[in-house]
């Protein structure tokens, strides 16, 4: 390459960057190769330069948003294992993936017993959502019920509320390991109740719906919350006696799925 070419190929860089193209930037001199040695039409190079520019914005966009969610791994849905005997229907979970339940603002709801699965499906189906250019923002119930109370003693609870209204998808898991005090059942209560119809959110829990008031402490209001569900929740069942069980007391539990009447 000559001095000039080299001057050209620097200045042209420059530019890139300034531009804020940093992937042309780096990639031009390569495609440019590729372009003529199989003669491209000078739109099809263009549109090559483009896409490797946009690629990788994209992947850049999907990890600060994976960040944001503060998921405690990265579980994929091919990473899920199948061959366990857990109760689902794989088309169904796959229909899901597609995410037309956040657009419609639906609920998803697990449950299940401990270690059969509806954490890592659930952190699937969130990392599908990020994937689809939505926010994500994933809390264990107790901890939930923790940094709102915190905002409320703080005089933030407001600003809190808005952060979780504004966020695609939240994801509320282990619902029903830790009960709540009264406080701490009304303050998920609202929150899940804002997003009533406007947001889509992810519950996993370990108790079938007909004990859920043993969490939130109040039947009337898990009632309320129930009906909320019913109407607008997609509710996978899983079975068996998971994987961080004793092999000995594999004995399948089967949830019911149905939404039964709490309360008076």
């Amino acid at each position: 390459m000559s001095a000039e070419t080299s001057a050209t190929v620097a200045s042209i860089r420059t530019h890139l960057r300034t531009l804020k193209l940093p992937t042309i930037a780096r990639e031009f001199l390569e495609i440019e190769r590729r372009a003529i040695a199989e003669q491209w039409e000078p739109k099809q190079y263009l549109r090559t330069l483009l896409d490797a520019e946009l690629a990788v914005r994209s992947d850049h966009a999907i990890e600060r948003r994976l960040r944001a969610a503060k998921l405690p791994a990265r579980k994929t849905l091919s990473q899920f294992d199948w061959s366990r005997p857990h109760g689902l229907d794989a088309r169904r979970v796959d229909d899901l993936s597609r995410c037309s339940w956040i657009e419609t603002a639906r609920n998803i709801v697990l449950l299940g017993p401990v270690g059969t699965g509806k954490t890592h499906l659930a952190i699937a189906l969130t990392i599908e959502a990020i994937r689809r250019s939505h926010n994500a923002t994933f809390y264990r119930a107790s901890d939930l019920v923790r940094v709102l109370r915190e905002a409320r003693d703080g005089r933030e609870l407001g600003r809190l509320r808005e952060r979780l209204q504004r966020c695609s998808v939240l994801v509320i898991d282990e619902l029903g390991f830790v009960p709540f005090d009264k406080d701490g059942g009304e303050l998920l209560f609202d929150v899940l109740s804002a997003r009533h119809e406007k947001r889509a959110t992810i519950i996993t829990s370990n108790l079938v719906f007909s004990e859920w008031h043993r969490v939130f402490g109040d039947e009337k209001l898990t009632a309320a919350l129930l009906d909320r569900l019913a109407q607008y929740a997609d509710v996978l069942v899983t079975k068996g006696a998971g994987d961080r069980m004793p092999r000995r007391t594999e004995t399948a539990t089967v949830m019911d799925p149905s939404l039964p009447a709490v309360g008076p």
